[in-house]
């Protein structure tokens, strides 16, 4: 689940280059980012459609939470190493070349995890197959879809990758929820939708322009720009990243299950409901981060944070009192956490790259803040050793403990 703000493109590209891309055909430009957008849905899509389903394992199939727990973590094995080099790999063999391989095996993905009803241990294999798959079609699909959509404008293109991340993350784990709650074969037909999806993406992508710039051999930043060894971006960024996800997840994934005494038979459309409230407040809330982004302090990173741990809090009420209102409540506190985050993160990276492309500062921020996805792992390894209430708050005083190291530093360091 990741919206990403656009960055403009690379100072490197050459003219002609530049040339070709606005050169093209208005017939070829004017809708030739839909396409684009649509293997960014897909990816968001297929990632997220495991979450309802993995109510259906709990409550109906009865498999034990912690396996489930680490089938969802095993997503991340696949896609933090398939973002980090998804980058790399589209700039030098094109855009055309990753994304569509990596629509082909989303969809193979998917098909795999429908074969879930029958073979447990398919989940493990799909679930890595599926992160490697959104690795590369949110880190190259999306920049795809920027440069697609690059005669546009920066503020139009950012908002188109934005909105199909998004959208593709919320309508996934709704539709699965829905097709699990009311229709038969609730672990084979959202994930055969999905495959239909992810195919019908794929024909349509066969005449979608390529943008790839010219291949560079020699990157006078070296591996990592100095921005990811800035001071701002070590104790300011890097300590509020992991609470991106953490929030999230411990919204959709963590909450749901604790509750689900109280969902009367209707976990997997719960599950789907908490996952795209929790999402869409994200994407919703974003702009607001711009509002209180301030170039001499982080006061936009400590609000996100501070709206994490309030969320967080009320989570841990929640729980204890059993509340699916409260439930709802801290879907939307911990929504509007993971949204302020990010943007507030993204704001400071732009300030430390001076708004130049920095595909790989970019990249690792997004993989430190995927590191949240081990949350919900980490709370059920440790749910022997203490009720979830005090987990919860345990998270809370943590995220606190990064707050203030964040807020010591809001102020120096500035690029």
């Amino acid at each position: 689940m990741d919206a990403t703000r656009a960055t403009p493109l690379p100072p490197r590209v050459t003219h002609a280059y530049r040339k070709a891309l606005h050169g093209m055909p208005a017939s070829r430009t004017a809708h030739g980012w839909l396409p684009a957008a649509g293997a960014v849905f897909a990816a968001g899509w297929g990632a997220n459609q495991f979450t309802p389903l993995s109510s259906v394992y709990r409550t109906r199939e009865h498999w034990p939470s912690l396996q489930v727990a680490l089938m969802f973590t095993t997503y991340l094995a696949g896609f933090l190493p398939a973002l980090l080099t998804g980058a790399l790999a589209a700039g030098r063999v094109g855009r055309r070349r990753v994304v569509r391989p990596a629509l082909l095996l989303s969809a193979a993905a998917s098909a795999l995890l429908a074969c879930a009803a029958f073979v447990r241990p398919a989940v493990y294999a799909s679930r890595f197959a599926t992160g490697v798959a959104a690795g590369l079609l949110l880190s190259v699909g999306s920049a795809w879809l920027r440069e697609l959509s690059a005669g546009a404008g920066p503020a139009r293109a950012a908002r188109r990758v934005t909105r199909a991340t998004g959208a593709g993350f919320a309508a996934g784990a709704l539709t699965a929820g829905v097709l699990a709650q009311w229709f038969p074969h609730p672990l084979l037909l959202p994930c055969l939708l999905h495959c239909l999806l992810a195919l019908t993406v794929l024909l349509a992508l066969r005449r979608t322009p390529e943008t790839a710039p010219p291949p560079v051999r020699d990157d006078p930043e070296g591996p990592w720009p100095p921005a990811v060894t800035h001071p701002r971006f070590v104790r300011v960024v890097l300590p509020a990243g992991p609470a991106v996800f953490a929030a999230s997840t411990v919204a959709y994934v963590v909450l749901p299950p604790l509750v689900a005494e109280r969902t009367s038979g209707y976990a997997p459309l719960f599950s789907g409901l908490v996952t795209a409230l929790t999402l869409v407040t994200g994407l919703a809330v974003q702009p607001l981060a711009d509002h209180i982004d301030h170039a001499h302090s982080a006061r936009a990173t400590l609000t996100a944070m501070a709206t994490v741990i309030c969320g967080l809090l009320l989570s841990a009420l929640a729980v204890q009192r059993g509340s699916m209102g409260l439930v709802l409540l801290a879907a939307v506190l911990l929504g509007a956490g993971y949204g302020l985050t990010l943007a507030s993160g993204l704001r400071e990276i732009e300030r430390l790259t001076r708004a130049r492309a920095s595909p790989s500062a970019l990249s690792l921020y997004h993989g430190v803040t995927y590191s949240g996805f081990l949350t919900p792992l980490l709370l059920a390894v440790t749910a022997g050793a203490a009720p979830y209430p005090a987990l919860l708050a345990g998270l809370a005083a943590i995220g606190l403990l990064c707050l203030m190291i964040t807020a010591w530093h809001s102020r120096r360091h500035l690029p």
